[in-house]
């Protein structure tokens, strides 16, 4: 667990977690995985700079599967192209 959160507001935090219906939590996972993303999409262009939609996507999604499977699927090396 989170270290600099008082131990009763993460008692309180972990109690609001638990009575959460399914369907909100899958909601924030959704909304955290996005701006995750987001945030590797800002990294990507701002190292490779202006690139296209294309390759933005292809290396964001170099982030998350295998090298086997983007060379499979999209004929996209990241060991050559680069993450």
């Amino acid at each position: 667990m989170v270290e600099d959160t008082h131990p009763h507001i993460q008692k309180l935090i972990i109690e609001g977690y638990r009575r959460m219906p399914p369907q909100e939590k899958l909601k924030r996972v959704s909304e955290l995985t996005k701006a995750i993303q987001q945030l590797a999409l800002a990294r990507i262009i701002k190292r490779y700079g202006q690139i296209s939609e294309r390759e933005q996507q292809l290396r964001l999604a170099s982030l998350w599967l295998e090298p086997e499977i983007m060379i499979r699927v999209f004929q996209w090396n990241p060991h050559e192209k680069g993450y």
